[in-house]
């Protein structure tokens, strides 16, 4: 029992909550104390010594609930786990049953070793076997995936970490061998040496990452790309030396930037939740980067800022607001990157209006629908400028052509 209660305690300590080695062991004499036959008791002596906040006793109940089942087995386990978290409705239910999927995945007990005469075999086969898996998650779509082989994305998206790359900007600071001359820092020295000029002070444009900034489509046919899109800019916030802004848009513009510099990406998500009223509604597109244009561009845009447009573009809007303001978009950016699921298909044209409308201004159109996408937008980002796409091009001329067929109406 006691390194039972240890496991439960680590894996408590895994989903978040703050448990330490003295509270351990106040738990397992709590539990040395009741009847350890009856779960009532055992239950209610973990709950007093292990839980100290409100807000972590439902975490607490469903891990008690699936732990306490049969805490050798980890397949049993996430079997009795994923399906509580597909039919589970609120958003705190699917965070704290992710927390638990992963934490449970990470508490796992090694396998026993081989026999030796099966080492090499098994050991081929396994990384055979790995590698198949690893290639199907890295190409499945985020809209496909069940609840583990999202937890698995999340856990691969950490890990990409992407740094733009340093440009030079308009500032400038003291360089012994820079190639502008400081005026004012060559007088004061002369001062120094009687008037007698030694030697020229020099200077040079400072270098600095330019900041990244996101406007994502949170309507519902983009729920599944925004979550996991939000998952790789919150990897990237971690970087104190990358500024990143992240703007959320349905029907209306919302700024999220402070709630996603969170540490804890389940707790930036839900902070996002209960600012974002209208996740997983409809979107105007227009109006939204119409209002950004407007109200943040100034404030956002500067050094060179690369802006990520991540929508499938499906606005029905009848007018022309919508291809005026990513008109106004690409003038504010050397790099506008627009990033749409609707790529994944291999026939895809630009028939929807919004799409025919978003195209022609954009200075690159990437997929955003799995983790191959994902990955190729992390090294594209450290380029300092865009690659051709002759897909992109072939597009552009065809939207022309058809406008050039549509006869003027007098």
């Amino acid at each position: 029992m006691p390194a039972n209660i240890g496991r439960f305690a680590r894996l408590l300590r895994r989903a978040g909550i703050a448990i330490g080695p003295g509270d351990v062991l106040v738990a397992a004499a709590a539990v040395a104390a009741v009847d350890m036959a009856s779960r009532t008791q055992v239950h209610a002596a973990l709950k007093a010594t292990l839980v100290k906040r409100r807000e972590h006793l439902p975490l607490f109940e469903q891990a008690f609930d699936v732990f306490w089942r049969d805490p050798q087995l980890r397949e049993r386990l996430l079997s009795l786990l994923l399906p509580q978290v597909e039919s589970e409705r609120t958003p705190d239910g699917r965070k704290l049953a992710r927390r638990l999927a992963d934490a449970f995945a990470g508490d796992a007990p090694p396998p026993p070793p081989p026999p030796e005469e099966k080492l090499r075999e098994e050991t081929r086969i396994d990384a055979s076997l790995t590698w198949d898996a690893t290639e199907r998650l890295k190409t499945r779509d985020f809209e496909q995936m069940s609840a583990d082989e999202a937890a698995e994305a999340r856990r691969a998206i950490r890990l990409l970490r992407t740094r733009l790359p340093e440009r030079p900007v308009r500032r400038l600071k003291a360089a012994p061998r820079g190639p502008r001359i400081d005026l004012r820092r060559s007088l004061r020295g002369q001062i120094r040496t009687g008037g007698e000029a030694v030697t020229l002070a020099r200077r040079r444009h400072r270098r600095a990452r330019p900041p990244l900034v996101a406007i994502v489509d949170v309507s519902g046919s983009m729920d599944a790309y925004a979550r996991m899109m939000l998952h790789l800019l919150h990897a990237m916030m971690q970087d104190a030396g990358q500024r990143v802004s992240v703007f959320l848009f349905g029907t209306r513009l919302s700024e999220v930037t402070r709630e996603l510099a969170r540490r804890d990406p389940d707790e930036a998500l839900e902070a996002i939740g209960r600012k974002v009223k209208d996740w997983s509604g409809g979107t105007r597109i227009g109006p939204a980067l119409a209002a950004f244009n407007r109200r943040y561009a100034r404030r956002v845009l500067t050094r060179n800022a690369v802006v990520l447009l991540v929508t499938d573009g499906l606005d029905r809007a009848e007018d022309d607001s919508l291809s005026r303001a990513v008109e106004r978009l690409a003038h504010l950016t050397p790099r506008l990157i627009w990033l749409n699921p609707l790529l994944r298909f291999d026939g895809f044209q630009p028939a929807a209006r919004g799409v025919r409308a978003i195209l022609p201004h954009v200075h690159e159109f990437r997929a955003v629908h799995n983790l191959t996408g994902l990955e190729a937008l992390a090294t594209a980002l450290t380029r300092t400028k865009a690659e051709a796409d002759p897909r992109l091009e072939a597009w552009r001329r065809g939207l022309r052509a058809d406008d050039a067929a549509v006869p003027i109406r007098r």
